[in-house]
């Protein structure tokens, strides 16, 4: 079966324990708070015959993007998230995309996946868990 092509603009619907996921980070209370009331869209360019993706979250606070291969191991910055690096891997599992990083916190990482029109995402972080979901731009 082939793999779901993730290419497209998605803007926030909805999400759940950001705040909880971001407090996991050490994010300070302040920009969990101005973070937390930000409705990001998410622009994603996903070449399915190399396997390249570039992620980019869009907000009226900050940026953030990531440019990676399936299956291929880099160093991420993630100094607009939480001022660290990490070594970070987006892979399939089954037709989700599972990234792990690992640094500084346990059980890193992000869960990706697609239902019809809707994308969702699961961040985890030291055991929290947080739920954000997208809905594609016609």
């Amino acid at each position: 079966m082939a793999k779901p092509n993730y290419t497209g603009v998605y803007h926030m619907v909805s999400q759940d324990n950001f705040e909880g996921y971001l407090a996991a980070l050490d994010v300070n209370y302040a920009i969990r708070k101005v973070v937390c009331l930000l409705k990001p869209s998410k622009h994603i360019e996903h070449d399915v015959s190399t396997g390249n993706m570039k992620i980019k979250t869009v907000t009226t606070f900050k940026n953030f993007d990531m440019d990676f291969t399936l299956g291929k191991e880099f160093t991420e910055d993630l100094g607009p998230v939480d001022g660290r690096k990490c070594q970070t891997t987006v892979d399939w599992e089954g037709d989700k995309l599972l990234c792990v990083q690992r640094g500084e916190k346990e059980e890193r990482g992000w869960t990706h996946w697609l239902e019809g029109n809707t994308l969702h995402l699961e961040l985890r972080a030291q055991g929290v868990t947080a739920k954000q979901v997208f809905k594609k731009a016609e």
